[in-house]
């Protein structure tokens, strides 16, 4: 059990790391045209969904492409419930924002997720000035999923 909770803390540090490694990745690329292809790039990263993922229930409304998430609960060694996020789209730039999103907040705790801002990111990483309408509202309609199935699990 013990094994268990650490390999949790860990993965909860990579995450962490990694959105610190995308934020820092975004500062060094000045052109947005650079800017979308490392969207594209993280898209790549993502673990492919199980095919029985793709269902009504895991899609998310509000996006323009096709969104799925898909939510898994563990437990910390403290009890505490971790919410483990994974997704696709069927959209290049999408499933980038998607693999952004789940770097912000999969495997972190409830609470945290709730308490987690995005928008003060999204705006550091000029997201909100440079992605479509379409894309934005779907952005948010993420991080509204994610809100809400972490408010579920509190």
């Amino acid at each position: 059990m013990r094994k268990l909770a650490r390999a949790r803390n860990l993965v909860a540090k990579q995450m962490q790391m990694a959105i610190d490694d995308i934020i820092g990745n975004f500062e060094l690329l000045d052109d947005w045209e650079d800017r979308y292809r490392y969207l594209i790039e993280l898209g790549r990263t993502l673990e492919p969904l199980p095919k029985e993922a793709y269902t009504e229930a895991n899609k998310v409304r509000g996006c323009a492409s096709q969104v799925w998430l898909d939510t898994k609960i563990a437990r910390d060694d403290k009890g505490q419930k971790l919410l483990i996020f994974h997704g696709d789209s069927d959209a290049h730039i999408v499933r980038g924002l998607v693999a952004l999103v789940l770097a912000l907040y999969s495997g972190r705790a409830a609470s945290t997720i709730i308490e987690t801002d995005a928008a003060p990111l999204f705006a550091e990483l000029g997201l909100a000035q440079h992605l479509t309408p379409q894309r934005a509202n779907g952005l948010r309609a993420m991080v509204e999923r994610i809100k809400s199935e972490a408010r579920a699990a509190a």
